[in-house]
């Protein structure tokens, strides 16, 4: 796709990197995250994602770096709302804080190859028909128009999410949490031990499909920007990597500046 594959394994390196030290170092067990671990967290991944721009100037060019950087400011800028999507998810299945890592934590990881598979079909798309961009530009200036004129300012009630009900159609569901599982074994009436899904996993799964609904919208606003695949996926994922920290901090702000809702 023009970059050198080793650009491509450095990429996935550092990527896979961070999500090990993630999980298996720095956060192995259960835990709330403090606003000064979050300050914290949220200063290091955007150092990384900075620090990624050095190695696009140096083997690529000015436009492809000045690219990145503004791809990537655009991806943090839209990844608010989605902080404030998860936080309502959270709130509705009242997820405890200390649990709220573990989720986000594959979630991200979902999200990452949920972006790498739409934006490998969108570049695909955009080098055989260039005018589909016209059409990406028409969508945008759409949703910005029903957002403009959008009257409902109530609090929308994810029991009827269509999504929730398919999943909860189609699992086993408990009404209580087991710890940290997304899935547990349990008797069933004639006395089998089955699994059964835990809210857990279905505020994972609602959150897949949340980022995946946002990315319909920040996907087409990055291509806008570059057509090159791999600062438009490098770029997002950095991007994304720290959407768990930015959660932290804003659900904290969110508690204690009411207004803010």
């Amino acid at each position: 796709m023009g970059t050198p594959v080793w650009m491509w394994l450095v990429f996935m390196g550092a990527v896979l990197t961070l999500l090990a030290l993630d999980l298996g170092v720095f956060n192995k067990e259960d835990r709330e995250i403090e606003i000064g671990a979050s300050l914290k967290m949220s200063a290091f991944y955007i150092s990384i994602g900075l620090a990624f721009s050095g190695l696009v100037w140096w083997q690529m060019t000015p436009e492809a770096t000045a690219a990145y950087l503004t791809a990537f400011v655009i991806e943090k800028t839209l990844a608010l709302d989605n902080i404030f999507v998860i936080a309502l998810i959270f709130s509705f299945f009242a997820i405890p804080r200390k649990y709220q890592h573990r989720v986000l934590f594959w979630g991200i990881l979902g999200v990452i190859v949920l972006r790498g598979i739409m934006i490998g079909l969108g570049a695909g798309i955009v080098a055989n028909y260039h005018w589909v961009l016209y059409i990406f530009a028409l969508f945008l200036i759409f949703t910005g128009i029903k957002m403009l004129f959008a009257k409902d300012d109530e609090e929308p009630d994810l029991s009827k999410n269509p999504i929730l009900r398919f999943a909860k159609s189609k699992l086993r569901v408990t009404e209580e949490l087991h710890g940290n599982r997304f899935l547990v074994k349990l008797p069933d009436s004639a006395g089998r031990m089955v699994s059964h899904a835990t809210p857990l996993l279905l505020a994972l799964v609602m959150i897949e499909f949340a980022d995946l609904i946002f990315a319909v919208d920040s996907i087409p606003a990055i291509f806008a920007i570059s057509q090159d695949p791999f600062v438009v996926l490098t770029s997002n994922v950095f991007a994304v990597l720290g959407l768990r920290s930015m959660y932290f901090l804003l659900a904290d702000i969110i508690r204690r500046f009411y207004y803010l809702r």
